[in-house]
């Protein structure tokens, strides 16, 4: 088992055995949700949402570390990248699901009923997504150097990282509830429009279910990493599994049912088949008078 001793403390790189069940288990889930999304993105052609396949590759990265630990406890190469792959793709889900919230309300209309200009809206969270992002992979890599020192910065680091998330997510969060409650209040012609009256709101419930999920997630992660290495919830790898794999799992499934392409990339289809039809129409008047 890999210790390093200071001043009577360890810091081990697991305090348990890696499952190797799990951790298959979950770069097959993973794999599924990652490809069906990838799908998505070329069929749907909203190369907006790639971001979002890239954190479910980092999951499977992540996982395959697992279960390669699972023989090998003490290779800190395997440990780091592990850690660090499943600690960063929840921040990449977040930059995605950031985009998609100024992307629809552009395309409904409604930048007026926007609680922050949407000219700043993406810029301002995906900023602190980026910070938070940062500040978990520094964390991260100055935790897998292995001494007890470091791993006390990296763990001080990464806390702060996902302080930053948890703040910019519930200020999203309350975001998004009151430009809900704004557009349902006073809605514009395009969220009234019949072919999307539903569905730009299914994508809202999506974003709402992955939110909360990640919101969860960066909760118990940060209690995890505020009790040390030898805290109880970084000590109980089921913790893990449950308040991490599940819940991001869960949050690719959401985002997959609730697509943001279900409405940003329909109105180019009617638009070119409007404009097709008009063009046709022109030549059969253009014959007609010849």
């Amino acid at each position: 088992m890999s210790t390093n001793e200071n001043d009577g403390v360890s810091f081990k790189l697991y305090r348990y055995t890696p499952s190797l069940v799990a951790a298959i288990i979950f770069i097959v889930v993973f794999a599924l949700a990652t490809l069906y999304h990838l799908y998505q993105v070329v069929r749907t052609r909203s190369w907006y949402f790639t971001i979002f396949v890239v954190g479910g590759a980092f999951q499977i990265i992540g996982y395959i570390c697992r279960a390669l630990a699972h023989n090998d406890k003490e290779n800190i190469p395997i440990y780091s990248v592990g850690t660090i792959m499943i600690l960063l793709a929840p921040p990449l889900y977040a930059a995605s699901i950031y985009m998609t919230l100024g992307r629809l309300i552009v395309h409904l209309d409604a930048e007026r009923l926007s609680l922050v200009p949407v000219k700043w809206l993406t810029a301002i969270f995906v900023t602190g997504d980026v910070i938070a992002f940062l500040m978990q992979a520094a964390g991260g890599g100055i935790m897998a150097s292995g001494t007890l020192s470091a791993i006390t910065t990296g763990e001080h680091i990464t806390i702060g990282g996902l302080a930053v998330q948890l703040v910019f997510f519930s200020v999203f969060i309350v975001a998004s509830s009151i430009f809900h409650y704004r557009i349902r209040k006073n809605p514009t012609e395009k969220s009234l429009s019949r072919s999307r009256s539903t569905t730009w709101e299914l994508v809202m419930t999506g974003l709402y279910v992955a939110s909360i999920l990640i919101l969860i997630r960066s909760i118990f992660r940060l209690i995890e990493y505020a009790q040390g290495n030898d805290g109880y919830l970084i000590s109980h790898e089921m913790f893990m599994y449950v308040f991490d794999s599940t819940l991001m799992f869960f949050t690719m499934v959401a985002m997959s049912i609730f697509h943001p392409s279900k409405v940003l990339s329909r109105p180019s289809k009617p638009r070119r088949s409007s404009k097709k039809s008009h063009s046709e129409n022109t030549e059969f008047l253009s014959s007609t008078e010849v």
